[in-house]
């Protein structure tokens, strides 16, 4: 498949990549959220020392985050996308 026929079939508009990318977000969040709990309290109560106080943390929330959140998901979404509209519009 050439690339530009590629290019094609996962192109969506700014607002929809921009939804698939906050539901994206959202499940990171949601599948990190002890992290996202260990890191907050690490945090609690600091200012400037969260940086060097809280690494360990932070570089664990990070690399969890990441693998949800990346362009290779990002393109699995789009397809996904395209696949329920292209079947909804052969239903109509």
């Amino acid at each position: 498949m050439g690339y530009l026929q590629e290019a094609r079939e996962n192109h969506v508009k700014k607002k929809v990549e921009e939804a698939l990318r906050s539901k994206m977000k959202q499940k990171a969040l949601k599948e990190c959220d002890v992290l996202c709990s260990k890191y907050a309290e690490c945090a609690r109560g600091r200012t400037f020392s969260v940086v060097w106080t809280c690494r360990k943390q932070a570089k664990e929330l990070n690399s969890c985050l990441h693998q949800f959140t990346n362009d290779a998901i990002l393109e699995d979404m789009k397809k996904a996308y395209m696949a329920e509209q292209e079947s909804k519009e052969k239903n109509q």
